[in-house]
Protein backbone atom coordinates (compact mmCIF):
# COMPACT_ATOMS: atom_id res chain seq x y z
CA UNK A 1 0.00 0.00 0.00
CA UNK A 2 1.22 3.49 -0.80
CA UNK A 3 0.67 6.61 1.29
CA UNK A 4 -1.84 8.20 -1.08
CA UNK A 5 -3.93 5.02 -1.20
CA UNK A 6 -3.91 4.80 2.59
CA UNK A 7 -4.94 8.44 2.89
CA UNK A 8 -7.85 8.00 0.47
CA UNK A 9 -9.07 4.86 2.26
CA UNK A 10 -8.57 6.31 5.74
CA UNK A 11 -10.48 9.48 4.90
CA UNK A 12 -13.60 7.42 4.26
CA UNK A 13 -14.12 7.78 8.02
CA UNK A 14 -13.59 11.57 8.06
CA UNK A 15 -16.90 13.42 7.88
CA UNK A 16 -15.12 16.79 7.51
CA UNK A 17 -17.22 18.35 10.28
CA UNK A 18 -14.33 18.99 12.66
CA UNK A 19 -14.38 22.78 12.36
CA UNK A 20 -18.15 22.85 12.65
CA UNK A 21 -17.86 20.90 15.91
CA UNK A 22 -15.12 23.20 17.21
CA UNK A 23 -17.23 26.26 16.51
CA UNK A 24 -20.41 24.94 18.08
CA UNK A 25 -19.14 22.92 21.07
CA UNK A 26 -20.34 23.82 24.56
CA UNK A 27 -20.52 22.01 27.87
CA UNK A 28 -23.65 20.55 29.44
CA UNK A 29 -24.55 24.00 30.79
CA UNK A 30 -24.29 25.64 27.38
CA UNK A 31 -20.99 27.39 28.11
CA UNK A 32 -18.66 27.79 25.12
CA UNK A 33 -15.43 26.24 26.37
CA UNK A 34 -13.78 25.11 23.15
CA UNK A 35 -10.93 27.62 23.04
CA UNK A 36 -9.78 26.99 26.59
CA UNK A 37 -10.11 23.22 26.28
CA UNK A 38 -8.17 23.13 23.00
CA UNK A 39 -5.50 25.52 24.25
CA UNK A 40 -5.18 23.53 27.47
CA UNK A 41 -5.11 20.09 25.86
CA UNK A 42 -2.69 21.02 23.09
CA UNK A 43 -0.46 22.97 25.45
CA UNK A 44 -0.51 20.13 27.99
CA UNK A 45 0.65 17.60 25.41
CA UNK A 46 3.42 19.90 24.19
CA UNK A 47 4.71 20.70 27.66
CA UNK A 48 4.41 17.07 28.79
CA UNK A 49 6.55 16.18 25.80
CA UNK A 50 9.16 18.69 26.96
CA UNK A 51 9.17 17.11 30.44
CA UNK A 52 9.59 13.67 28.90
CA UNK A 53 12.37 14.93 26.62
CA UNK A 54 14.36 16.37 29.53
CA UNK A 55 14.14 13.03 31.32
CA UNK A 56 14.86 11.00 28.18
CA UNK A 57 17.94 13.03 27.28
CA UNK A 58 19.06 13.09 30.89
CA UNK A 59 19.01 9.30 31.12
CA UNK A 60 19.54 7.92 27.62
CA UNK A 61 21.77 10.69 26.25
CA UNK A 62 23.61 10.63 29.59
CA UNK A 63 23.29 14.42 29.94
CA UNK A 64 21.99 14.34 33.50
CA UNK A 65 18.73 15.97 34.47
CA UNK A 66 18.62 19.73 34.90
CA UNK A 67 16.10 19.83 37.75
CA UNK A 68 15.59 23.60 37.50
CA UNK A 69 14.64 23.25 33.84
CA UNK A 70 12.45 20.26 34.72
CA UNK A 71 10.72 22.30 37.44
CA UNK A 72 9.97 25.12 34.99
CA UNK A 73 8.49 22.70 32.46
CA UNK A 74 6.40 21.06 35.20
CA UNK A 75 5.09 24.54 35.97
CA UNK A 76 4.08 24.91 32.32
CA UNK A 77 2.28 21.54 32.50
CA UNK A 78 0.46 22.78 35.59
CA UNK A 79 -0.53 26.04 33.85
CA UNK A 80 -2.18 24.16 31.01
CA UNK A 81 -3.87 21.79 33.44
CA UNK A 82 -5.28 24.85 35.24
CA UNK A 83 -6.54 26.15 31.86
CA UNK A 84 -8.39 22.88 31.28
CA UNK A 85 -9.89 22.99 34.78
CA UNK A 86 -11.02 26.59 34.29
CA UNK A 87 -12.56 25.80 30.91
CA UNK A 88 -14.33 22.68 32.21
CA UNK A 89 -15.73 24.43 35.27
CA UNK A 90 -13.81 22.72 38.06
CA UNK A 91 -10.71 23.50 40.10
CA UNK A 92 -7.30 21.97 40.62
CA UNK A 93 -8.43 21.26 44.18
CA UNK A 94 -11.38 19.28 42.77
CA UNK A 95 -9.02 17.27 40.56
CA UNK A 96 -6.57 16.54 43.36
CA UNK A 97 -9.31 15.47 45.78
CA UNK A 98 -10.98 13.26 43.16
CA UNK A 99 -7.64 11.64 42.35
CA UNK A 100 -6.74 10.91 45.97
CA UNK A 101 -10.19 9.46 46.62
CA UNK A 102 -9.85 7.25 43.54
CA UNK A 103 -6.42 6.03 44.65
CA UNK A 104 -7.59 5.30 48.20
CA UNK A 105 -10.53 3.28 46.84
CA UNK A 106 -8.30 1.46 44.36
CA UNK A 107 -5.38 0.83 46.73
CA UNK A 108 -6.69 0.98 50.33
CA UNK A 109 -3.47 -0.52 51.72
CA UNK A 110 -1.05 1.12 49.27
CA UNK A 111 -0.04 0.13 45.74
CA UNK A 112 -0.66 -3.49 44.85
CA UNK A 113 0.24 -5.03 41.48
CA UNK A 114 -2.68 -7.44 41.66
CA UNK A 115 -5.16 -4.59 42.13
CA UNK A 116 -3.39 -2.59 39.41
CA UNK A 117 -3.86 -5.41 36.93
CA UNK A 118 -7.35 -6.47 38.05
CA UNK A 119 -9.40 -3.32 38.44
CA UNK A 120 -13.08 -3.36 39.22
CA UNK A 121 -15.45 -2.62 36.35
CA UNK A 122 -15.86 1.11 35.92
CA UNK A 123 -12.57 1.95 37.69
CA UNK A 124 -10.99 4.51 35.38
Amino acid sequence: MQGNEYQKLAMRTNDYKGMERVCTFSDENGNATTGGLLNGALGLTGESGEVADIIKKGIFHEKGIDTEHLKKECGDVLWYLAMICESAGFTLDDVMEENVNKLIARYPDGFDTYRANNRKEGDI
